[in-house]
Formats: structure tokens, C-alpha cells, sequence
């Protein structure tokens, strides 16, 4: 399989499965990476305004020729330009740096509890899909009692959850809660910033298949149900965490995988993080 399979969002869009995420590349670095990317199969780019490489990624569309209706385009919005007015001027912005017209996904990149402003800027992304300048809207971080005030207060259910999600990390609780709820689950640090890839257990099964520890835990996520956007800036690693469409794990692989949660979190909590 040359492309990713696709996974159908609750407003019936679909979105690959299996992203490029250019988290601290760049802007050259951002460019390369995506043309890379796209040359070779990839058709999801997640980037966001914090990240600064917006530019590049939008350059590195470019540099690559694909159709623009045949890439997704994810940008979020930064915790700064929360609240109804700064959200609606923070999208524009993107769009230029991005150089497009529209983004497929944006999301609002951490709830910020403390800001007390997520609620207003959810509003302001559903304006903005309203328009046609965002396709699909969602969140990242969110937890179920933030999102739980999303439905309460707007009616309106996040198409996607991105989050930090690895083998020592697995989120159980929210997950059954997203599907509840129709919502997408999207893996960030899906490698677990690589702490993941040491691990005996994967190591086991990689050789157990010939593959490397990072194709089995993106495996690991294809097959749980989960988007995953695994960053590199290298070629040759972006080209390797591609190539995962040609095997699969089985039943004592995937309870292997699942048995290393231990709750590690290597970003922030959500909560305490604005």
C-alpha cells in the first residue's frame, strides 16, 4: 500500500490515518520534511501556529505539486489568541504563512482552563467551518470534563482529540469516552519521543515481524484506531515510518503492546498547562 487508509470523521469528512508531525522543525527544516513526506505517500500534515514552521510547510506544498485536495492540512490555535475575536483573527494569519486558501483540520491546541476561554473560541472555529475557511474542527488536549463542556455549552462535537498518546501513555478512559461520542482519537509523541522504541517488548515484536520498533508501535496505533502523526526531519525515518501498510500485528502482539501503559506522561497535564 502506497497510501494511508483513511479513517471517516463525524462530519463525514476523512482524514488519513497516518500524518507527518513537523513539531520543533524549522522552517527549512518544515519545507524539506513535507516535500519528503509527500513524495512519498504521506497526505497529512499537522503544524501549528506555536510551532513557527507554518511557512515551511505551507513552502514545501508547494515544492511537492500534489493537489491541494489531496493533502490535509491540520493548524491549531494557540493558547494566546484564545477567546471568540482573537480566534477568528488567528486563522487568517495562518492561512497566509500556510500560503492557502483553507485548512482541513483546526484545533484548539490546549483548553488553557485557567484563560476560561476554550468555550469561546470553539465558537469562533465553528464560525469559521461555517465560512468554508476550516473544513473540519477539533481539539487537542482536551480531557472528557472539557470536553464534556463543549457539548454542554454549544452543542457542538470536536471531530478530532489529538493528544499525547504512546505505549506508555494509552489513555484508555478517554478513548472509550471519544467513542462514545463519535470523536476521532489523534496520537502526538505516538513514539513517545522515541522512549518507546527501547523498550523490550517492542523490540521482541519488531523482530518478530522484521520491521523496526518504530513501524510496530505505529502499527500498534493504525490498528487501535487511532490517527498517529509521528515527526521526523530525517528522509530516511520519515520514509521508514511510512512503510507500515504491508504487515500487521496479531492478538498476543497488540496485549504485549497494550501491557506497557504505566501512565507516563511527557508532556503537561492538561489542566495545569495555559
Amino acid at each position: 500500500m502506497t497510501t494511508s487508509p483513511s479513517i471517516q470523521l463525524n462530519d463525514g469528512r476523512l482524514m488519513p490515518q497516518l500524518g507527518l508531525g513537523v513539531w520543533q522543525a524549522s522552517v527549512a527544516q518544515a519545507r524539506e520534511a513535507v516535500r519528503t513526506a509527500l513524495e512519498c505517500g504521506y497526505r497529512s500534515i499537522d503544524t501549528a501556529a506555536i510551532y513557527e514552521n507554518e511557512e515551511g510547510v505551507g513552502q514545501g506544498l508547494g515544492d511537492a505539486g500534489v493537489p491541494r485536495d489531496e493533502v490535509f492540512v491540520t493548524t491549531k490555535l494557540w493558547n494566546e489568541s484564545q477567546g471568540y475575536d482573537e480566534a477568528m483573527r488567528a486563522l487568517p494569519a495562518s492561512l497566509d504563512r500556510l500560503g492557502l486558501d483553507y485548512v482541513d483540520l483546526f484545533l484548539i491546541h490546549w483548553p488553557a482552563p485557567q484563560r476560561g476561554r476554550y468555550v469561546d473560541s470553539w465558537r469562533a472555529l465553528a464560525h469559521l467551518r461555517n465560512e468554508g475557511r476550516v473544513r473540519s474542527i477539533g481539539v487537542s488536549n482536551f480531557t472528557p470534563a472539557h470536553l464534556q463542556r463543549l457539548f454542554d455549552d454549544t452543542g457542538i462535537t470536536p471531530a478530532v482529540n489529538q493528544v499525547e498518546l504512546h505505549p506508555y501513555l494509552q489513555q484508555r478512559e478517554l478513548r472509550h469516552f471519544h467513542a462514545r461520542f463519535g470523536i476521532v482519537t489523534e496520537a502526538w509523541s505516538p513514539l513517545g519521543q522515541g522512549q518507546a522504541l527501547n523498550d523490550d517488548v517492542i523490540i521482541r515484536v519488531a523482530r518478530k515481524h522484521g520491521r523496526t520498533p518504530a513501524q510496530v508501535v505505529i502499527r500498534w496505533h493504525l490498528e487501535c484506531g487511532q490517527v498517529a502523526i509521528p515527526k521526523s526531519v530525517t528522509p530516511e525515518r520519515i520514509r521508514e515510518n511510512f512503510r507500515v501498510f504491508d504487515f500487521r500485528l496479531d492478538a498476543d502482539d497488540i496485549a504485549a503492546i497494550d501491557d506497557l501503559d504505566r501512565n507516563h506522561r511527557i508532556g503537561p497535564h492538561p489542566d495545569r498547562f495555559f
